[in-house]
């Protein structure tokens, strides 16, 4: 009794970390919170199924197709985007039977280091100037909330979150971005903001709004790429929750079988009209303060997000939250993406004085964030998805130039 109260905890510890995260996507992007919620509790039990529930992984919201979804929704709708969101999860098992058929080997070839890292510094500058207009009040090109106010409340909400991130100890460091939600929340509400009519009408239980997708090849095509980035991310996290907890979660159950269930997840997503979800970092890390590495929790986690979402007043409280918090916090959530793809190419050793890598790079980053677009009759690829393909072949086509021709470069005075 006491074991099984202490795992509910556990649980539950787990979902508050990742709820942020979870529930901000959805927010940004136009789709429905419970939606999010609903997908990663089933993606999280469909994960465990197909891993026989030996990874201790809990997957909420992606952060790599905030742009992409922001984009499709304007040009398609919602149904097709679901119908996009869904071929994503394709993705997730092309990579799968890669890595069974000839191992990791096949994707560092495809994917190296040169080509994943500018493809992530692309996803978080991409909608760089949704972020800002967001903290300005704007939306769709218009000023939806008064400048000044709008303003101090992003400053608010921007500065709560990058306090907990750099100064914050234990599980309250793993939880920046809820943490800047809930103090720029506080204060909108201080400023007669905050909108409480839509949550006094809304029912304390209510089904989500189910919107069926609709079949729109131009929209998978242009999310069919998106998914490279986050399934090789799924790879590294794979690999990080296997050192912390002392097992190799790449042999068993095996790195085709997480992709799999990762792929399904996304996969049920998109089809009920969430966003496609991912392995979370910030479980990892609380799994690294808790050392409670029993995957039970995460089926914990798992079930209270399916029981949330079915909670109608908890839904229009997440939707009553202004526009300028999010956009507060979306600054240096999209800041950190960019990051993380320079990381990727550091870590990775990418030498940027390579005319092959810088060439790479450069039409990688001008062509997705300046909106680059590739018309193919009644279809068009644009953004993340264009540049993942276009970082491959040039990858696949450009020759590896001889070390000594690199540093003969790097020796020749500009002109």
């Amino acid at each position: 009794m006491f074991s099984g109260l202490k795992q509910f905890i556990s649980g539950a510890q787990i979902l508050f970390v990742a709820f942020g995260a979870l529930v901000l996507v959805p927010l940004l992007t136009g789709l429905n919170p419970a939606m999010a919620l609903l997908g990663a509790g089933v993606g999280t039990l469909m994960f465990q199924l197909c891993t026989d529930r030996k990874v201790p992984l809990f997957l909420g919201s992606s952060f790599a197709f905030i742009g992409p979804i922001i984009f499709s929704m304007h040009t398609w709708g919602q149904a097709a985007t679901q119908f996009g969101l869904f071929c994503a999860g394709v993705m997730y098992f092309v990579v799968a039977a890669l890595i069974r058929w000839r191992g990791m080997s096949i994707i560092n070839r495809l994917l190296p280091p040169v080509v994943i890292g500018p493809v992530i510094m692309v996803i978080g500058l991409s909608v760089a100037v949704t972020a800002s207009g967001m903290a300005m009040g704007q939306g769709g090109g218009k000023q939806l909330v008064a400048y000044w106010p709008s303003l101090i409340l992003a400053t608010i909400s921007l500065a709560t979150t990058i306090i907990v991130s750099v100064f914050a100890g234990g599980l309250l460091r793993l939880v920046p971005i809820l943490s800047g939600v809930i103090v720029g929340y506080i204060v909108a509400s201080f400023m007669g903001m905050v909108d409480y009519g839509r949550i006094a009408a809304a029912p304390w239980f209510a089904l989500p709004t189910l919107v069926s997708p609709i079949v729109n090849w131009s929209a998978a095509l242009f999310m069919l790429p998106v998914a490279i980035a986050p399934a090789i991310e799924h790879v590294g996290a794979v690999m990080a929750i296997g050192k912390v907890t002392g097992k190799d979660y790449t042999q068993r159950p095996g790195l085709h079988r997480t992709l799999t269930g990762d792929g399904l997840g996304v996969c049920f997503a998109g089809l009920i009209g969430g966003p496609p979800i991912t392995t979370y970092a910030e479980v990892t890390g609380a799994l690294m303060i808790t050392r409670n590495f029993n995957p039970v929790i995460m089926t914990w986690a798992a079930c209270l997000a399916v029981i949330l979402a079915f909670f109608g007043k908890f839904n229009a409280i997440l939707q009553s939250i202004p526009l300028p918090v999010m956009g507060g916090v979306m600054v240096l959530l999209f800041g950190t993406i960019a990051s993380l793809g320079v990381k990727t190419m550091i870590d990775g050793k990418v030498d940027l004085m390579a005319p092959r890598n810088l060439v790479i790079a450069s039409v990688i980053l001008t062509c997705g964030i300046g909106g680059f677009t590739l018309k193919l009759g009644d279809h068009e690829l644009a953004g993340v998805g264009l540049v993942s393909i276009v970082a491959i072949v040039l990858n696949l086509v450009l020759p590896r130039e001889r070390r000594e021709d690199i540093d003969a470069a790097a020796e020749t005075p500009p002109l």
